[in-house]
Order: structure tokens, then C-alpha cells, then sequence
């Protein structure tokens, strides 16, 4: 299965492409705006320009770690890298100040969320330090309730959810040096 983004409102449609053959011309209309456009199956000289879609947790650059959002009726599973300094979590919108967007349906993701806080500690550890939007329905990690203004360190595996949409948090390598051992 394929997806195409409307050119207009930037909703996914998807695809069997294995019914097509390359070079065939498709015409969509997108269901949310109404837009017709086209597209061409086969291969295209903007490839190397084009945003990669991660969808394999062990295919993105683990510098700092990502965040995995779990598949549901909303949305695909996604891996979205993490940099240093503030990920801003959201629903993708065009021209929002969200720098970690969520490419979703629902209606209970913020445009701005939550936020994650990516930094590196005295020892060279990463750290990770998750806090709310302010949103309107909140951000739950544990099944707690983030308060305002509330600040949580997660580590890797760290299960939170936003609106209906869980997220987990996997730090560097899948291993995160933060975590405190229990024989220390």
C-alpha cells in the first residue's frame, strides 16, 4: 500500500500501487477538501529530495532517540527521530511551530501538545524530560495525569499518551543510561 498527501490540505490517501502499471497516470480526490490531482506511478528525479517515511524502528538516525507512535484507527506507526533541546510534539499542520509532528486524524492531539526535552547531563548521559503543551485533553504518562506545568523524566520505554494516541519513547540503541540499576 502507497499513500499520497492532497497537495491542498495535506490529508493521506492510500493506494494498492501493484495494481498499476509504472508510468500509469491516477487522478484522486481527496475526501476531506474535495481537491482532484494527479500523480504518476513509476519513479520520480526528486526521490533524493523527497522526506523519507520511517516506519522501522531500527531506521532512523539514534543520536538522541525517537518516539514510536503506536498504529491506531487514526493514524500509521511512526518513528520520528528526536533532536536536542525541545521536540514539540503535535499534529502535523502546515506552518505550525510543531518540530516533532504526529501525522494524524485525531482530533484530541493539540497542534502543540507536549514536549520532550532532549539534554545531555554532567556525565554525558542523555536525559529526557517530558512536560504538557498545555493541551486540552493532557498528556498521561503511566496513566497519571501530567499536571500544569509538571515536568517527568521518562527513559526508554516509557509508554505516554496524548488524546488517543500512545507513544513510546526509545532512547539510543534501545539502551537508556539515565536508568538507575537496582544493585547500585
Amino acid at each position: 500500500m502507497k499513500r499520497v498527501r492532497c497537495p491542498k490540505c495535506d490529508e493521506f490517501i492510500t493506494f494498492d500501487e501493484t495494481k498499476y502499471k509504472e508510468g500509469q497516470s491516477l487522478i484522486f480526490e481527496c475526501p476531506q477538501c474535495g481537491k482532484q490531482f494527479g500523480i504518476r506511478i513509476g519513479t520520480t528525479k526528486l526521490r533524493n529530495t523527497q522526506k523519507k517515511e520511517i516506519i522501522n524502528e531500527n531506521e532512523y538516525d539514534d543520536k538522541y532517540g525517537a518516539i514510536i507512535v503506536i498504529e491506531n484507527v487514526f493514524h500509521y506507526k511512526q518513528v520520528i527521530p528526536l533532536k536536542l533541546g525541545d521536540n514539540i510534539i503535535g499534529r502535523y499542520m502546515k506552518g505550525s511551530k510543531t518540530n516533532t509532528p504526529i501525522e494524524t486524524n485525531d482530533p484530541s492531539i493539540d497542534i502543540t501538545h507536549c514536549i520532550i526535552n532532549v539534554s545531555i547531563d554532567k556525565k554525558g548521559h542523555l536525559k529526557y524530560i517530558l512536560r504538557d503543551g498545555p493541551s486540552y485533553t493532557g498528556t498521561f504518562v503511566d496513566n497519571e495525569i501530567l499536571g500544569n506545568k509538571e515536568r517527568r523524566i521518562i527513559y526508554d520505554g516509557t509508554l505516554f499518551t496524548i488524546g488517543a494516541t500512545s507513544i513510546i519513547l526509545k532512547a539510543p540503541n534501545g539502551k537508556d543510561d539515565n536508568k538507575k540499576d537496582i544493585n547500585e
